[in-house]
């Protein structure tokens, strides 16, 4: 009895999505990528609030369906980094439902200006 030798096909190296991303556009895609991470980093540092980077890899199928064809591959980010919070106004609705800044139920004061003097009292 002959026996024969089993064909074993070692699994196919993966691609390393960090080299990839590192090569992408000649180094463009990191340069850029990094300083995306770097302004996330900042304005979450700044504003004390959580943001959020998001790379996505976009691949097209090959031209026309041949599986020889090259395949258009692209890389997409987007930021979404903390803002400040905006600053608020103290506001009273009047009779009508605007917005005003002083209390239309309150009593209002008039105020005169005293006189201005140039004479000093001595202690």
């Amino acid at each position: 009895m002959t026996t024969q030798p089993i064909e074993t096909h070692a699994p196919a190296e993966r691609a390393d999505i960090a080299a990839f991303l590192a090569s992408h556009l000649n180094g463009r895609t990191a340069e850029e990528l990094s300083t995306e991470f770097h302004q996330l980093l900042d304005a979450v540092r700044a504003h004390g609030k959580k943001g959020q980077l998001v790379i996505t890899v976009v691949v097209d199928p090959p031209a026309n369906g041949v599986d020889s064809a090259p395949m258009p591959i692209g890389v997409e980010s987007a930021v979404k980094a903390p803002k400040p919070t905006p600053v608020k106004s103290l506001y009273f609705l009047d009779h009508d439902g605007n917005p005003v800044r002083e209390d239309p139920r309150q009593m209002s004061i008039e105020f005169r200006t005293a006189p201005a003097t140039d004479t000093f009292k001595d202690a």
